[in-house]
């Protein structure tokens, strides 16, 4: 199969970029927490930037507040590799969010600010003809004025000839309206978006327990997606399209830390498609990506080896 490297940037992630606040001890709630790390969050920023540390040329599209803790994200994306020209800063505080560092889920509290202020003047007219891949999340679409911004961006980007993709990381505490989550989800799978849900993801989205990943893959590929990834945790994950579906089991690894493995993931994922790798491929390839991000507290490397990451294949 091809690679699909004939654009100016391989992928454009939107949405949030804010500060996690992730518990120095492993917890279950953020009541029995004594101290905090500051650490870079955001589904879409961590991705983007685990993109380029993979070698991709990567475009991050996000909102910060105009103060120290916006200054200190740009400078940590910028620092990657990762172009912020279609950054904004916005007259609202950055966003933060408590995180319990965990060996399973994490528990989260998020005080939102500036993450929801992307507004379509961020997304310039020709832009997605530099683009291979378009990429945002559930936390991005839950809050106007973010939300219609990013899916009249997803539309535009689709005419142009993009690839889309989505983290479907629905969490109800961060998009009350279950309802439109369901009915935008379907919508931006309709243009033949990637899609990655978690198992956690997916009982919060449909409210009903994940009793069989093919048929949640099924889901999201009769809605119109082209590639449905649901990741399983410590069982592995369930990669399909029109043409086949494969079980791919997790390995055994020490658990630094569970936050961003989810991006790590896909991350290793998005490369191996933008390669024109197999279905399978990608799927060992965001394993890999996954394993070295749990292994591993805070941010990766500025730079991981792409042989290091097909190092299955």
């Amino acid at each position: 199969m091809a690679g699909r490297r004939d654009k100016k940037y391989d992928i454009l992630a939107v949405g949030e970029l804010l500060i996690d606040f992730i518990s120095s001890d492993f917890a279950d709630n953020l009541d029995e927490v004594q101290n905090f790390k500051r650490l870079l969050g955001g589904s879409p920023a961590n991705m983007c930037m685990n993109m380029a540390r993979l070698g991709n040329n990567a475009m991050l599209l996000a909102s910060l507040g105009n103060d120290d803790m916006g200054r200190y994200l740009l400078n940590c994306v910028k620092s990657v590799g990762v172009e912020c020209e279609n950054v904004r800063m916005a007259d609202v505080p950055t966003t933060l969010i408590l995180v319990t560092r965990s060996r399973t889920v994490s528990n989260f509290e998020a005080y939102r600010g500036a993450d929801c202020e992307i507004i379509d003047a961020q997304f310039p007219a020709g832009m997605f003809g530099d683009i291979a891949l378009f990429h945002t999340t559930c936390f991005a679409l839950s809050k106007e004025p973010a939300q219609g911004a990013i899916m009249r961006a997803a539309r535009a980007a689709v005419k142009k000839g993009c690839q889309l993709s989505i983290d479907a990381n629905y969490a109800q505490k961060i998009w009350k309206d279950q309802h439109q989550a369901r009915t935008l989800v379907a919508e931006y799978c309709s243009y033949g978006a990637l899609v990655k849900v978690s198992e956690v993801d997916w009982e919060r989205l449909y409210g009903t327990k994940l009793e069989d990943p093919e048929e949640a893959a099924d889901h999201f590929l009769r809605l119109g997606a082209s590639d449905a990834c649901i990741t399983m945790g410590s069982e592995g994950c369930f990669v399909a399209n029109a043409d086949e579906r494969i079980f791919l089991p997790s390995r055994k690894v020490e658990v630094k830390d569970t936050t961003g493995a989810g991006d790590a993931f896909w991350s290793g994922y998005l490369t191996a498609w933008l390669d024109g790798q197999t279905l399978a491929n990608r799927a060992k390839a965001g394993r890999r990506m996954a394993e070295l991000k749990l292994g591993h507290f805070g941010p990766l490397p500025n730079r991981v080896p792409k042989e290091e990451v097909y190092i299955d294949f």
